[in-house]
């Protein structure tokens, strides 16, 4: 596993994105810092891969990569973001605005 910055550009490599990303061996989590708005989803939802006393303070493979996946939908802000090896990549999603399906 490895913990690589994003983006391009001088020391650090981000660019000016503050988007960091956590490679596992089947997902790879990203995270941009200017974007979380500490509500601690993540955290909560799977505290052994994501462990802010830890460094790197995430660690994809602690836990299946769909769990990994699901939490990571739950960030409210969207500073996390995820890429499964077999899926591609997928984001945190806003939730339902409470309209009908159209059928």
């Amino acid at each position: 596993m490895s913990d690589t910055t994003g983006g391009t550009g001088g020391a650090g490599g981000t660019g000016g994105t503050g988007r960091r990303a956590y490679e596992g061996r089947s997902i790879t989590v990203t995270f941009e810092a200017g974007r979380c708005r500490h509500a601690a989803e993540c955290v909560r939802g799977l505290p052994e891969v994501f462990d802010t006393a830890r460094r790197p303070w995430i660690r994809p493979d602690a836990a299946e990569a769909g769990r990994v996946a699901e939490v990571v939908r739950r960030c409210p802000s969207g500073a996390l973001r995820y890429e499964r090896a077999d899926e591609g990549e997928g984001r945190a999603s806003p939730p339902p605005t409470g309209a009908a399906d159209p059928e």
